[in-house]
């Protein structure tokens, strides 16, 4: 009983604005059947600002055996606004590489502690790491994807990565690599199902980056029956009714519902 009765304490940060818990609608009473999403915001959004993804699942009764976690980033001085690392001109230059911006290594490093905190704070509850999803929109799917790539604690054990409007940092050579080897992880990464998607109209994601993003996981060994990958006709840099379908078929089958 003492197991059922566990609460989730979430941590708090100075200056972080403490995360959004949206408690499962029906939460099971082993917290070992339940499951996890930590959605992850973009650049100069917040938490409020993508509720609505977690109160369109819960009104229409999907998944409602889930918690849905939704941290805030703090403010970044460089950027001006909310952002979970310094944010950099994105292009390749595969000829040329020291022409690319340097990537806000440090900031995404601080990110990846933070979002291994919220999984820790889950597993607490008594949800196991693979009932647990961690996904995002735009900056959030990059640290969704590099955590899952360089986490000691995590890397290979969740349940599923989603991807949605972003793209994979740190791409750039070997880096992925080494923070690999540095975190004592195997070369090639595990079978964690990852769902990724793009609009073909994104403004702000160009077709080069994307690509790289996903060769680049397919490299470090990710291969094509644990990625799941759309892109959308039409579609800029948001997020509308067909991906989120898309995304809760896939949910369901990452962390389907467990009987007591």
């Amino acid at each position: 009983m003492a197991e059922r009765q566990r609460r989730m304490t979430l941590p708090s940060t100075p200056g972080r604005i403490d995360p959004i818990h949206k408690h499962a609608v029906k939460p099971v009473e082993d917290p070992a059947h339940g499951a996890a999403f930590i959605f992850v915001h973009g650049l100069g959004d917040n938490a409020e600002g993508v509720q609505n993804v977690a109160e369109q699942f819960q009104q229409n009764h999907k998944l409602d055996y889930m918690h849905w976690i939704i941290p805030n980033a703090k403010e970044n001085r460089d950027a001006g606004d909310t952002a979970w690392y310094t944010p950099n001109k994105l292009e390749v230059h595969p000829s040329r590489p020291e022409l690319e911006d340097d990537e806000d290594e440090d900031g995404m490093f601080e990110t990846v502690k933070y979002l291994e905190s919220l999984i820790e704070a889950c597993e607490k509850k008594g949800i196991p790491s693979n009932r647990i999803v961690l996904g995002g929109f735009s900056q959030g799917c990059a640290m969704s994807l590099l955590t899952d790539l360089i986490s000691k604690r995590y890397s290979g054990r969740l349940a599923g990565i989603v991807g949605l409007m972003g793209y994979l940092p740190l791409a750039r050579g070997q880096q992925l690599q080494d923070l690999r080897s540095h975190a004592g992880l195997p070369p090639v990464v595990g079978e964690v199902p990852v769902f990724i998607a793009r609009g073909l109209k994104d403004p702000l994601i160009p077709t080069s980056v994307w690509k790289r993003s996903l060769e680049k996981l397919k490299l470090l060994g990710l291969n094509e029956e644990a990625m799941e990958v759309h892109e959308y006709e039409g579609l800029g840099h948001t997020l509308h009714g067909k991906l989120l379908q898309d995304m809760c078929n896939w949910l369901e089958r990452v962390v389907p519902k467990l009987e007591d």
